[in-house]
């Protein structure tokens, strides 16, 4: 067994690999970890490398892939893609499902996939008043649209302080949650990183290697240490959780990360519930 396979079986790294496959937005969010925005420099990650990438995942024992952006569904080539990495999961804001692009990713429906969907609060205000204008309802239509076209979905509540979170407005936003379709098993809360443009708004906790799941990620830039990592701040990208500037192949990051992680307790989870 390789370095890499017994560092993922003793649960020392995560088994899933993520991939940024892009960092410009159609949303400027309060607490953005890459300050993702309309018309930020886009730096792909073109989609035959995220098929090789996904291909070498396999022989190391990855047990899955993770993408994430920016708006991964801005870039049309996405649905097709997912339908050949197995099992992914997809983050998006969900503001781009109507038309040709939800049409887009009916073939997906039945398939290990699932899109996991930025809801923070179960009120149009306050939900939008971190994430933009419209955020809320835009969401909460294309939910039932996926769920209905038997495509998967996972909601992610990202709070400034999930242990504060009043019980009566979580019931509400599970409530909310479970009539769209989307069982409490799907649905995740995590608090907000005080990193890219949440630091730069004095918003979330600190968390660094120790207090992150060691997941491998690759960027346009490099490998990093989780898919916190790879954050921008005032234009600059964050390199205190970068792995190597190789990510190719894929072997030479993540023996880099099974290197780093070696004294990690086997077993231990995030100190701080970040998924």
């Amino acid at each position: 067994m390789s370095a890499v396979a017994e560092a993922i079986e003793e649960e020392r790294i995560g088994g899933r690999l993520w991939m940024y496959a892009n960092y410009h937005c159609n949303l400027r969010c309060a607490y953005c970890l890459t300050e993702s925005a309309p018309g930020v420099e886009r730096r792909l990650l073109a989609p035959e490398v995220m098929l090789e990438r996904a291909r070498e995942a396999r022989d190391p024992g990855f047990t899955g892939l993770g993408v994430t952006g920016g708006e991964p569904f801005l870039l049309d080539w996405m649905p097709e893609l997912l339908a050949e990495l197995l099992p992914v999961v997809a983050l998006s804001n969900a503001t781009l499902f109507s038309g040709r692009r939800l049409a887009a990713l009916e073939p997906l429906a039945g398939l290990p996939v699932h899109i996991q969907i930025s809801l923070d609060r179960p009120d149009p205000e306050p939900n939008d008043e971190m994430r933009g204008p419209e955020n809320f309802a835009k969401v909460v239509a294309a939910i039932p649209e996926l769920v209905g076209r038997g495509v998967g979905v996972r909601i992610a509540t990202t709070l400034e302080d999930p242990a504060a979170y009043d019980p009566e407005e979580r019931d509400r936003l599970c409530a909310l949650h479970r009539s769209l379709g989307v069982a409490d098993a799907d649905h995740v809360v995590r608090p907000i990183v005080h990193r890219g443009r949440a630091a730069v708004n004095d918003l979330g906790v600190d968390a660094g290697f120790g207090d992150l799941e060691p997941e491998l990620t690759l960027t346009a830039d490099g490998a990093f240490a989780s898919p916190f990592g790879p954050t921008v701040r005032g234009g600059r990208l964050d390199t205190d959780l970068l792995v190597t500037r190789t990510t190719a192949p894929l072997s030479v990051p993540a023996a880099a990360l099974a290197r780093v992680a070696g004294a990690r307790e086997g077993g231990r989870d995030s100190r701080l519930g970040i998924r």
